[in-house]
């Protein structure tokens, strides 16, 4: 069973949807409503989901949340229970990686990764990633530092980067 909560924050409404194993999507809109009818039609057993919340979704949401407003303050990583190949996995535990405040480059990523001719399917599996600020795909940015690829748009990339101070 997936449960989903939405909340509000300064870069627009914030989707959490877990299982008992872990969160398995955060998504970022500017409505609760488009939100909510995005998740149905697309994220697997959408249709399903339960959009109550309990003690430990709000806790999770309110880490999420807080992730968002105050990056800075937050220390331990979310419980996490995601699919996807072993490829994306690697990427996704390299986007983990990255420290808070410092951006790095898709190229960069696939040699950090082994596979330095890969930066498409680097870029590939940062937009496949289903929890936005959990696995941080915020953080990366094109050659030249401009910010492009951003699933929930570049202006929200651009406020989550500036409220972590991002160097490049």
């Amino acid at each position: 069973m997936i449960r989903v909560a939405i909340a509000g924050s300064s870069i627009g409404s914030v989707l959490v949807a877990a299982k008992d194993s872990g969160v398995c999507a955060v998504w970022i809109g500017d409505d609760p409503a488009s939100l909510r009818s995005l998740f149905v039609d697309s994220f697997p057993g959408g249709r399903d989901a339960l959009f109550a919340s309990d003690p430990t979704l709000t806790a999770l949401t309110e880490k999420v949340v807080q992730r968002i407003e105050q990056p800075r303050s937050v220390s331990k990583p979310l419980p996490l229970d995601l699919e996807g190949t072993p490829f994306q996995r690697k990427v996704w535990a390299a986007l983990c990686d990255i420290p808070l405040g410092t951006t790095t480059t898709y190229r960069e990523l696939a040699a950090r990764i082994g596979s330095p001719s890969a930066v498409r399917a680097v870029a590939g599996a940062c937009a496949k990633n289903q929890v936005a600020i959990a696995i941080p795909c915020h953080r990366v940015v094109r050659s030249d530092g401009g910010l492009s690829g951003y699933r929930w748009g570049v202006e929200r990339k651009q406020a989550l980067l500036a409220r972590e101070g991002a160097r490049s």
